[in-house]
């Protein structure tokens, strides 16, 4: 039985690629029915679809009186119908307009009705001018869905067909075509308890992930810590699940929700990070380290709330455990993967944390960007391996970076086998 999917086509310069999304997403194995709006049948026909997917197009809300009813029949509500056959909506390119319409439960066509109806996970690859996507009604509707679960692969930047040059471009077909068919095929998995994904490749392995912040606490009320949202670590966790593998995340306080099926510890201080990942390094054979922990703690901690007494307070701080070191030291033949935030020299100061760390990779953000690394849905990163690779991605989301640090992850492995 294969996948199937259901792709979203709106009014947009960008809509002709859909096709290219089409055609390799079948080549992948998947039944693709296509829903257009109206105002996309201005750029591009419906036949062309009809003619690569073969299904019939749809378009409109209602069928024609001689095409509502199923070969039993009974009515066919066409919208529902296909609602609960897909494994995924994939809107791809996604206006601005069905994005608002998403957001705020707005149904007034085919496709709009469809996300609302169905229970399969949503992808939203948006494509609009450079200020429609900065647009702030644009990327509190973008955090609505986000929060609601739905996943995107986030426009790229480059010359828009409007003459300006930003971001906005719908991304690369072949990228929204496999992270549609990697989604689909785990649900599709989940649905009907058959395995379609040929993409199992961290099948066996043990992973341990640590994400979000450490609190160092001061007082009862008042604590040292960062801005860490812990979304790049659970990302990873998704896509290593995802992926086959066994995961255990040591997790610092973020309010998030952990995929399901991993194996959850949660941690507060930097001790109790450090404590949780000794317990639990040793039946792991990958360790990605990408919580952002405190380096400092206070000395002494006041068992009350500190008073405003004097117009200055002194606080006589202290290193805490070095959890990356400890790990690097003892590792053994697992991968060991750490995490640099850096805000000047990033690819200097991440290669010599690497050495220093004795790991097999690092992924390397600047988080002084506002767009990426810190409590952000996207990221920019490098990623350095010990043998000298180099890798730089585009702004892309959390997602999709997980899926490169674990293709990254899995070509290691192959070079330690050979």
């Amino acid at each position: 039985m294969a996948i199937k999917i259901a792709l979203g086509v709106t009014g947009c310069i960008g809509a002709y690629k859909a096709a290219l999304i089409l055609r390799s997403m079948q080549e992948m194995g998947a039944d693709v029915e296509v829903v257009m709006t109206r105002h996309a049948c201005e750029f591009i026909q419906p036949l062309t679809f009809q003619a690569l997917s073969g299904h019939p197009v749809i378009i409109d809300m209602f069928a024609s009186p001689q095409e509502q009813f199923s070969e039993s029949g009974q009515v066919d509500i066409k919208h529902i119908s296909l609602a609960q056959e897909i494994d995924l909506l994939l809107v791809a390119p996604a206006t601005a307009n069905i994005i608002a319409k998403f957001a705020h439960g707005v149904a007034d066509d085919f496709l709009s009705t469809l996300y609302l109806s169905t229970p399969a996970q949503v992808l939203i690859a948006p494509a609009m001018n450079v200020e429609m996507w900065h647009h702030a009604a644009t990327q509190q509707n973008v955090a609505i869905l986000n929060d609601r679960g739905t996943e995107f692969v986030y426009p790229g930047a480059g010359y828009l067909a409007c003459g300006m040059v930003g971001e906005g471009r719908l991304a690369d077909p072949d990228q929204i075509a496999a992270r549609a068919i990697e989604i689909a095929n785990l649900a599709h998995k989940r649905r009907t308890g058959i395995n379609t994904d040929a993409r199992m490749d961290l099948a066996g392995e043990r992973v341990l992930v640590t994400a979000g912040p450490t609190r160092e606490y001061i007082d009862p009320i008042r604590f040292i810590t960062n801005r860490s949202s812990g979304k790049m670590g659970y990302a990873i966790v998704a896509a290593a699940l995802a992926r086959g593998a066994q995961v255990t995340l040591v997790s610092g306080p973020v309010s998030i929700e952990a995929p399901p099926g991993v194996s959850l510890v949660k941690v507060t201080t930097t001790r109790e990070m450090y404590e949780a990942v000794i317990t639990h390094f040793q039946d792991s054979t990958i360790v990605i380290k990408s919580a952002a922990v405190c380096d400092y703690r206070p000395k002494e901690v006041s068992d009350q709330k500190i008073k405003k007494t004097s117009d200055e307070l002194s606080l006589a701080i202290e290193k805490t455990e070095d959890i990356l070191s400890a790990l690097g030291a003892m590792k053994g033949e697992r991968i060991l993967v750490g995490f640099a935030a850096e805000t000047e020299f990033l690819l200097e100061h991440a290669g010599q944390k690497l050495i220093a760390k004795n790991l097999d990779l690092i992924v390397a953000n600047d988080v002084k960007a506002t767009d990426a690394g810190f409590d952000a849905d996207s990221n920019r990163v490098t990623l350095i391996g010990m043998d000298g690779t180099n890798r730089s991605l585009t702004l892309l989301s959390k997602r999709e970076i997980a899926d490169y640090i674990l293709d990254a992850i899995v070509q290691i492995k192959v070079l330690v086998k050979k």
